[in-house]
């Protein structure tokens, strides 16, 4: 018995240095209490950074990478797998905004990547299980686990604060915009926020002035930046053609304006006849 007890410590040291370890990492960047006014200068700050090329396991626990997102626009939110409350209610709302996006800017218009930041608890197997509870299912949205220092190293970049407490860890809810170059365009911040606070920079992103487009890209573009506007009424976007009319029978006007002046010029300039 005493055999037996021996091997079965000597098996669960290691298994405890590690998780020790670990925890003491976490500690490290979360040892002081959570600061609400520090924890908004820090995330502003981060704004115009660009995101390094860290690596993540996803779900099914397959490497990706952050330049695996590049080319288009890319949501992060980090939560802990943990928080049964509090990230759950946050990541649902998401995927509800994230579905008005969606609609209003295409169905593969930007990516969506959850990141779970409890180093110890939140591996690819935990990660999935979240994933199913929040009712998620879409290949555009990723669930990524990471190692201490990879996460330690994001979230600085990310701007994102979290502090220990007794009941897990302290944090805001924020959903950071990337471009499609990697670098941080814009923070939201909240569980609960107004649609356009998440879709009008994503709107930006998507139909912003594409370089390398040719001159039609871009007309159509200005065109849809302009046009789907958000209706209170409904919690949707929608093309406002009305817009489009507008400028339209505002063109027409102006040019018929110029057309009755030019035809006055040309009257008025004709020498009468004796």
């Amino acid at each position: 018995m005493r055999r037996e007890l021996a091997i079965v410590i000597t098996l669960l040291v290691p298994l405890l240095s590690t998780s020790a370890l670990a925890y003491t990492s976490l500690d490290k960047h979360s040892a002081v209490a959570f600061d609400g006014k520090e924890a908004m200068r820090v995330s502003q700050a981060a704004i115009g950074r660009r995101l390094s090329d860290h690596r993540f396991l996803d779900r099914g626990e397959e490497e990706v990478r952050i330049s695996d997102y590049r080319g288009k626009p890319l949501l992060i939110s980090l939560i802990y797998t943990s928080c049964y409350y509090s990230c759950s209610v946050f990541t649902r709302y998401l995927g509800e905004i994230v579905d008005v996006a969606r609609e209003a800017l295409g169905e593969s218009s930007f990516s969506v990547v959850t990141v779970g930041f409890d180093a110890v608890n939140d591996s690819p197997g935990r990660m999935a299980i979240y994933a199913s509870g929040q009712g998620i299912d879409n290949p555009d949205w990723s669930f990524l686990s990471g190692d201490v220092e990879t996460l330690q190293a994001l979230t600085s970049e990310l701007g994102f604060t979290y502090a220990a407490s007794p009941k897990g860890f302290d944090h805001m809810a924020q959903v950071t915009v990337i471009d499609a170059n990697g670098e941080i365009y814009r923070q939201v911040y909240g569980d609960r926020f107004e649609p356009p606070a998440l879709v009008e920079p994503l709107k930006e992103l998507v139909f912003g002035l594409d370089p390398t487009s040719n001159t039609i890209d871009r007309w159509v573009d200005n065109v849809r930046l302009f046009c789907t506007i958000y209706d209170p009424s409904t919690g949707r976007y929608r093309f406002d053609y009305s817009i489009f009319v507008a400028l339209i029978i505002g063109t027409l006007c102006l040019a018929s304006i110029a057309i009755f002046i030019v035809r006055a010029w040309r009257q008025s300039s004709t020498p009468l006849p004796h």
